[in-house]
């Protein structure tokens, strides 16, 4: 067996977890890998990483769309193909497919374009194909079957042409032999042998690091204990990241006044924060303003009629600081209802706070903004002015054929940005979508430029039981300006989604912007973690980021507010299912050095 190659298996699963693996999500690919073609690995928790797009009616609204039988093929270019049955959301025939089948290309296995429907000239439904490059004749062969036990193939020069398949031929019975693996639901496909970089790679992405080991630098020049606590530690991890993390040093046995080597011990400071930080608080939110951590989020326990915060000189503080109310829904005469995930954000010297809120009835929800007073203490409600409804360019609503909800801010490269998500219902609804616009910093309710849309619900796992992507909030690092979103209904299929955009991008052109194909955090990251979403993210004291987040402490329970520390991939994509076990294994947690005193 050549060292050359590993196997990657395609696959589907069974649809039997009706509550959080529905249909939507097993009717997609999934991938396995294997070192010998026999022993197969699941990846990405055992879901699913290539989805099909949702078709676009006339109206603008979503049919969304599922995919069985798929299989991966090498491209006569060095990369990628993937051809698959399209169906109906549940698994359905699907009238648009009918003689065609569903063409994908990826350079990685891990990004993937979805080319659309191959013609294949058929006049019945395809119910399996295969294909693969001709060298000799310099053309693709697809095999395929359909629903009445006949067998056909095509041949076509241009598979990237859509409609330059021959007529199809009558041919010999095929099989696709699904490999056997021991992986709960699968449904076994194709197996296909790949580079050994590739293989590694998407093992590296798609299976959560764990921390291996842990090192300090083996020498250290220092005259006082400041200096040698200011040094920190590095984490090792299995997919090749590190991460630097402070270290709680013991120096008593160092007599800072004599010259000399002296070997030390320290432990790597992990901050906890056991789930649920807190029951009942939904889109969570948290912000640092002068010094202090300030917690915000929807308030489920009262039916979300209130807004309170905590207020604590640490993250890790806020699980048991006291909530004060700040917001109600009878503070304002057009704020009655629906007070929605709220969010801090300092822009320039002020504090705004954005949140949704509506007039009485759900269709009247829009995006709201106030302002703390100069010199304002946060945790007070007198010291914030009152809330006023966004407006676009002209001064007019920002959206009144539908609500507006979830307005987060981007600042970058000295101009502000609000993402936000919106609902049209006049004249359908049409699902909640994603938008972008410049904002005024000094008033950052006003709108500058139009709205642009940004994303929509398009893939399985953003739809399940509703047309949903919502909840946007921005995370920027010196190699991208990320965005992630939260996507299908608010049960135990919510999820997060991811965009991204590199920073010298245009943020209003949509075409600067390229989404993931499938979700960073779902029910089946964190075991007893359900419906994870609508997040945010804060850097603590230590530089830490925490990915703040809701998820259901039960596959029925409440909406609850967690944290986790952000961690980053190998091409520094955030990785938010780092659990404490994973992130610092307790038994490496000490470290040593020498702190050489030189007097």
């Amino acid at each position: 067996m050549s060292g050359e190659k590993k196997y990657i298996l395609c696959y589907t699963r069974e649809p039997n977890e009706e509550q959080a693996y529905t249909p939507k999500l097993a009717y997609s690919m999934h991938l396995a890998c294997s070192d010998d073609g026999y022993r197969y690995r699941e990846l990405n928790r055992n879901s699913g990483v290539l989805f099909a797009l949702a078709a676009e009616a006339p109206n603008g609204s979503l049919r969304p769309k599922s995919l069985k039988n798929p299989y991966l093929f090498d491209l006569a270019d060095g990369t990628f193909g993937v051809l698959a049955v399209r169906t109906e959301a549940g698994g359905e025939d699907d009238i648009e497919s009918k003689g065609s089948v569903l063409l994908f290309k990826s350079a990685d296995l891990l990004s993937y374009r979805e080319i659309g429907l191959l013609d294949l000239k058929g006049d019945t439904y395809v119910r399996d194909a295969a294909c693969e490059f001709d060298r000799e004749n310099d053309r693709y062969v697809v095999r395929w079957s359909d629903g009445n036990g006949r067998f056909y193939r095509n041949s076509i020069e241009d598979l990237m042409d859509l409609s330059g398949a021959s007529e199809p031929e009558e041919a010999e019975a095929f099989t696709v032999e699904g490999v056997s693996a021991d992986i709960e639901g699968i449904a076994p496909r194709n197996s296909l042998p790949v580079p050994r970089d590739v293989a590694d790679r998407l093992e590296r992405k798609l299976t959560a690091p764990t921390n291996i080991r842990n090192e300090a630098p083996e020498r250290i020049e220092a005259a006082t204990d400041e200096q040698v606590r200011a040094v920190p530690a590095t984490s090792f991890y299995s997919d090749g990241t590190t991460a630097e993390k402070p270290v709680d040093w013991d120096t008593t046995g160092i007599d800072w006044s004599r010259a000399g080597s002296y070997r030390i011990t320290g432990k790597i400071r992990q901050p906890r924060s056991s789930f649920p930080m807190a029951v009942d608080r939904a889109d969570p939110c948290i912000a640092k303003w002068k010094g202090k951590f300030y917690f915000i989020a929807t308030n489920d326990a009262d039916g979300n009629r209130s807004l309170s915060i905590r207020e604590a000189d640490t993250i890790s503080g806020l699980a048991t600081a006291e909530e004060v109310q700040i917001l109600d829904t009878e503070t304002y005469g057009h704020l009655k209802s629906f007070l929605w995930a709220p969010e801090f954000h300092a822009i320039g010297e002020d504090l705004y706070l954005f949140h949704a809120g509506s007039t009485g009835e759900f269709v009247n929800i829009q995006s709201h903004v106030a302002k703390l007073k100069k010199n304002g203490n946060p945790a007070v409600a007198s010291d914030w002015g009152e809330p006023v409804r966004v407006v676009r360019r002209d001064g007019s609503p920002l959206f009144e054929a539908g609500i507006t909800l979830d307005m987060t801010i981007i600042q970058w490269k000295g101009r502000v940005y609000a993402a936000w998500a919106q609902r049209e219902f006049v004249p359908s609804d049409l699902g909640s979508w994603i938008y972008i616009a410049q904002v005024d910093p000094k008033e950052p309710w006003k709108l500058t430029t139009d709205p642009v849309l940004l994303s929509k619900p398009d893939y399985g796992w953003a739809n399940n039981r509703t047309f949903v992507e919502e909840g946007p909030y921005a995370l920027i690092t010196d190699k991208k300006i990320f965005m992630t979103f939260a996507g299908a209904l608010v049960d135990a299929t919510y999820c997060v989604g991811i965009l991204s955009a590199d920073p010298e991008a245009d943020l209003l052109d949509p075409a600067s912007w390229t989404k993931g194909n499938y979700p960073l955090l779902t029910s089946r990251s964190v075991p007893g973690e359900y419906g994870p979403g609508h997040n945010s993210y804060v850097t603590d004291e230590d530089g830490f980021i925490w990915n703040v987040y809701h998820a259901r402490n039960g596959i029925d329970g409440p909406r609850c507010a967690g944290l986790r520390r952000v961690h980053f991939d190998i091409d520094g994509y955030p990785v938010l299912d780092l659990t404490e076990e994973k992130d610092l294994k307790p038994e490496l947690a000490e470290v040593s050095t020498v702190v050489v005193v030189n007097r």
